[in-house]
């Protein structure tokens, strides 16, 4: 049976769970939220099909020449992008599955503001798995429905992080020619604990529920992306990711999953067919492609992932680019994101204090940012921005 010993070795992607045949695994939540599997031993039968397929344990790999199919695109629909993290790619790749008949699986969140894996099967539902949401997904069965769609011939546009769809891939154990598997460049996944202490937070500063979050508004910009809370009072909070308290957390690192400081899945080679991500340096590699309302990075990691960009590509303007240059703008494709030195204490403090007071201790934005954002504030008013 799966035996977690050191929680840097376990991603969370839940394919044990989903393969145990007794259904005696169950994913639990830490104090920090995150979620471990849990095994009763009174009913395994000891037939070791969740070791066989964690990820970590049973790494495999697809080849690919990244160098040469790797590409700077935007989705031409204004709207879509918009709505969407970067370059809209997701939703034109989604739709062409939906018109095959097909369904996308994707993360969204509930009415818990928890944020859960589920399946669209019309073009209206893939609305809410646009945008980046700065959570560990709860897989859930997903790998299972997806392998029930997948048998019946449908095709499956499977997306998630690196390690989800790794787990997916291990999980079904046979390549399927109707899966189109998509993972992102991943910077880590924060404390669903701390994340709901942050809602709690603001909900109390407002005085009203929260109904829905945006990790990634464009309004002002796709460099100068904004958090947007909507409460059910039909107030919002509106703050640049750089002064929101839960996003000062994400972006020092705090509080993450332990395993994504230790990634297993990094680099070039990955279970995935397409790999997504911000296409960040756009100013400095495709200038002419830059027009701060969100750029996607595209990689193909094979020949199907390959064919189905070329596919959309007519309702995109786009480049090919190289791998190297690129992705010296965005090394989470590459390397982990380092663990603070204090981030026990951090995690121990955040969970018993209170929230932005230990939001201003740990999470300090420095005097010289301060000051490089007020020049850039004041350029942009004489600029008439």
């Amino acid at each position: 049976m799966i035996q977690i010993t050191d929680k840097a070795q376990c991603s969370g992607c839940a394919a044990c769970a989903n393969v145990c045949p007794k259904d005696c695994i169950a994913m639990q939540p830490d104090d920090l939220g995150f979620l471990y599997p849990q095994v009763d031993s009174s009913i395994c039968v000891n037939c070791n099909r969740c070791t066989k397929v964690c990820p970590v344990l049973n790494k495999s790999t697809l080849k690919a020449d990244c160098e040469e199919r790797t590409y700077a695109v935007k989705n031409k629909n204004h709207n879509i992008r918009m709505s969407s993290s970067s370059g809209g790619v997701f939703s034109l790749l989604a739709q062409k599955i939906i018109a095959e008949n097909g369904v996308v699986f994707g993360a969204k969140f509930n009415g818990k503001m928890e944020v859960v894996h589920d399946f669209a099967e019309t073009i209206e539902d893939l609305a809410d798995f646009r945008g980046s949401k700065y959570l560990q997904s709860k897989v859930g069965d997903s790998y299972s429905k997806a392998k029930e769609f997948l048998d019946s011939g449908r095709p499956v546009l499977f997306t998630g992080t690196p390690c989800q769809v790794y787990g997916l891939r291990n999980y079904l154990g046979q390549q399927y020619e109707n899966l189109l598997a998509l993972d992102i460049v991943c910077h880590g996944v924060p404390s669903a604990a701390v994340f709901e202490k942050y809602i709690l937070y603001r909900e109390e500063k407002k005085g009203s529920k929260a109904k829905s979050m945006t990790f990634r508004n464009k309004a002002n910009g796709w460099k100068n992306y904004a958090i947007v809370i909507d409460f059910e009072d039909g107030s919002k909070y509106v703050m640049p990711h750089g002064k929101d308290e839960m996003m000062r957390v994400y972006l020092s690192n705090y509080a993450m999953r332990l395993s994504c400081h230790e990634c297993h899945f990094k680099g070039k080679n990955r279970a995935s067919d397409i790999t997504l991500a911000d296409f960040w340096g756009a100013k400095q590699v495709v200038p002419q492609l830059d027009d701060d309302k969100g750029l996607s990075w595209v990689i193909c990691r094979s020949q199907k992932g390959f064919e189905y960009l070329q596919s959309i590509l007519a309702e995109t303007e786009n480049q090919p680019v190289n791998y190297d240059e690129v992705v010296k703008y965005n090394m989470s494709a590459e390397i982990s994101s380092p663990k603070p030195k204090n981030d026990d204490k951090f995690c121990e403090e955040i969970l018993r204090e209170p929230f932005d007071k230990v939001v201003e201790k740990y999470c300090r934005i420095s005097f010289a940012s301060r000051v490089k954002r007020k020049i850039k504030s004041i350029v942009k008013r004489m600029l008439g921005k």
